[in-house]
């Protein structure tokens, strides 16, 4: 079954006996390839003997491809399982922490703790005393959604509350990113996440902030963003009336500064205290448990595979001005770990799924009350 998930699989990594060997199966984007396998390593190296044998297909692509339509009825197989960063409602991938948690080298972006690191020493300018308008910088070419976000900037004729800027990373790059360090760009009171070709990178160092997140309503979900409760940890802005949206979401912040501070320290607390390192291993190791406990074959070294190891992957790293070996030993797992992994708490019941939802929903539809009021208040002036 594994197999059948090569046909778009970037590479097939095993472990056996505690040792990692992963085969290559077609080139990924820049590094997504190399800094997911380094961060298995660093899972081995920090639980040791504690992982069983498996063997996992990853595809390092954006966007999800397992249809949970292609899998239903009485002659339908089961899905081939196959390992990536993000799903949505009409996808059965296996989300898995990306890349970047362990560096971005060819954008400078650090390792994610170097990154919480970095923005909890760098909040100096408190949240009053930030730009009270709603904030976005990258690469709107990427997707329709984007290019439609930039007609909310600010011009001569409308304002609505967003200064959006486009990040040329070609320039960047050739300036050294002086303009482009995530812990620096928490200077607006509200922030706008917006996905690209499919979820994006961005979402965590945006929630970081300790702004006000205003995530525009998204499709694809990566391994940690269902669990955050909107109103309490964001702020939902409409895809299909972005603009106007965006306008009140930023009144409504500034007319209540308490609450919309809250709303971005429970944000920023969350990526602090549940998104760590240490949390991230435990949610890998418990995710790959399970998943080999779902195996019905002992897992074979497949033909070509090379074993893994981390200090000879360091050593070898080379290019992009020394970032990608800098990367690499910054978020190299020193020894393992004193404590075992957290204990996996239960599976939601069913009644308790069914309100944790429900309470997302209703958030939501409140939300788009409250902006049919404000709109309708403002016409009638």
């Amino acid at each position: 079954m594994v197999e059948r998930a090569n046909r778009t699989a970037t590479f097939h990594l095993v472990i056996k006996g505690g040792k990692a060997y992963v085969k290559n199966f077609r080139k990924a984007i820049q590094t997504r390839d190399v800094f997911t396998i380094w961060g298995i390593l660093q899972l081995l190296r920090k639980y040791p003997g504690k992982l069983p044998d498996l063997e996992i297909m990853f595809d390092t692509e954006d966007r999800p491809v397992i249809k949970s339509r292609d899998y239903k009825g009485p002659n339908a197989t089961a899905p081939p399982p196959l390992f990536r960063y993000c799903g949505d409602k009409e996808t059965l991938d296996i989300v898995f922490p990306d890349w970047s948690f362990w560096g971005w080298a060819e954008i400078n972006i650090k390792p994610w703790d170097s990154i919480l690191k970095d923005i909890k020493e760098g909040k100096k300018r408190k949240w009053i005393d930030r730009e009270p308008y709603a904030y976005w910088k990258g690469n709107p070419f990427v997707d329709e959604k984007r290019q439609d976000l930039l007609k909310c900037n600010v011009t001569g004729q409308e304002d609505w509350n967003a200064r959006l800027f486009i990040q040329d990373w070609i320039l960047e790059s050739q300036q050294g990113f002086k303009q482009s360090n995530v812990a620096d760009q928490c200077t607006y009171r509200y922030k706008i996440y917006i996905e690209g070709y499919a979820w994006s990178v961005s979402e965590k160092y945006i929630l970081a902030c300790d702004s006000v997140t205003l995530i525009v309503q998204p499709q694809f979900y990566d391994f940690f963003m269902r669990s955050m409760q909107p109103v309490e940890h964001y702020w939902p802005i409409r895809n299909d009336d972005k603009c106007r949206s965006l306008k009140f979401a930023v009144d409504w912040g500034n007319n209540h500064k308490k609450k919309a501070h809250e709303i971005g320290k429970a944000a920023s607390s969350f990526m602090q205290e549940q998104l760590k390192m240490d949390y991230i291993y435990d949610y890998m190791y418990h995710l790959l448990n399970e998943y080999a406990k779902l195996l019905k074959f002992k897992p074979r070294i497949p033909e070509g595979a090379m074993e893994l190891c981390s200090e000879v992957m360091a050593c070898q790293a080379e290019g992009l001005e020394g970032r990608k070996k800098k990367f690499m030993m910054e978020s190299l797992v020193k020894g393992p770990s004193i404590t075992n992994p957290c204990t996996l708490p239960p599976p939601y019941d069913t009644r308790a799924l069914a309100a944790f939802l429900r309470r997302k929903n209703n958030s939501i539809l409140q939300v788009k009350k409250w902006e049919k009021g404000y709109w309708e208040s403002l016409n009638k002036q």
